[in-house]
């Protein structure tokens, strides 16, 4: 089994509001395709070919590429927001908080590495109205995390004297996760989110004298 059969077998239900099957099959095709051939390289033929339908049945549920590429984003991003604002709203400390949302973020960027990957480095692709929208939720979810390291570095928890570059890093060390994590390496994604969190309580001075 691949590193994308992998990641597709502990998946759950990732793709589960894409509907009908039809649609779901060209999502995951396309995740694959994105991935491995990059956005621009990837023809509609490649994507349709992966997912056993003929191109011009693929313009039955997608009217382009990039509305495939837009499809990916906003399932992605928007679990994205949803990890960064339940860990937001949580009860606990800042310290404790920033730890769940470190450890639960980079735990889906590397039980999903193939699919983050796409979301994450082809953004540019899309389109100006698709990429507004995309990067809106971008920004909300980064709020949150700000959020989160104010309520620290207010409270005295955290040393964090440059709150927006901070949240900065500790987005950029979390998303990079999809970018080097296999599935047959030698660290699960739980073990990666609970590596990752620690490292970030360290970079914010999290209990330090």
């Amino acid at each position: 089994m691949d590193t994308e059969a992998r990641e597709a077998a502990g998946a759950g239900d990732e793709w589960a509001d894409v509907a009908p099957d039809a649609a779901r099959r060209l999502v995951r095709a396309a995740v694959e395709a994105f991935a491995e051939r990059g956005y621009h390289a990837t023809t509609t033929r490649d994507i349709a070919g992966r997912a056993g339908m003929s191109p011009a049945a693929l313009y039955i549920h997608y009217r382009t590429k990039e509305e495939l590429l837009y499809r990916i984003s906003g399932i992605g991003h928007e679990k994205a927001l949803a990890i960064m604002g339940e860990a937001a709203a949580a009860d606990g400390s800042a310290a404790e908080r920033l730890a769940a949302a470190v450890r639960t973020f980079v735990r889906w960027h590397a039980e999903h590495h193939t699919t983050a990957r796409v979301i994450q480095y082809e953004l540019q692709a899309l389109g100006p109205e698709h990429y507004a929208e995309i990067t809106a939720l971008r920004r909300r979810t980064d709020r949150l995390l700000r959020q989160i390291i104010q309520d620290g570095a207010d409270s005295g928890e955290f040393r964090a004297d440059d709150v927006p570059g901070t949240t900065l890093a500790v987005l950029s060390l979390c998303v990079d996760v999809a970018r080097w994590f296999t599935a047959d390496g030698r660290r699960t994604p739980d073990e990666v989110g609970v590596l990752y969190a620690g490292l970030v309580l360290r970079m914010v001075g999290a209990g330090a004298e």
